[in-house]
């Protein structure tokens, strides 16, 4: 995946002047990005403080630090009931 020019809290102060009422074209052109970056970027961090984002940075770690904690959980599960049944 492509890697953004802007950091998110730059995005998110670019978003906050459209907010202020500066028009979408022009703010698109001193930025050096497009229309549609524009829209995508606030659909996902539309109406975000710089401290939002950090909780969302914070809750993604924590998920994928979970999923990867349930994964060895259920493999290691796996591994238990394959060894109980060749006992058996």
């Amino acid at each position: 995946m492509r890697k953004s020019r802007f950091t998110e809290t730059q995005i998110v102060a670019i978003l906050k002047q459209a907010d202020a009422g500066m028009p979408v074209k022009e703010l698109c052109r001193e930025h050096g990005i497009s229309q549609a970056t524009y829209y995508k970027w606030k659909s996902k961090y539309g109406g975000m403080d710089a401290s939002d984002l950090k909780r969302v940075k914070e809750l993604k770690a924590e998920n994928a630090r979970l999923k990867r904690l349930y994964a060895d959980l259920a493999l290691e599960n796996s591994a238990m009931k394959d060894l109980i049944t060749k006992k058996l």
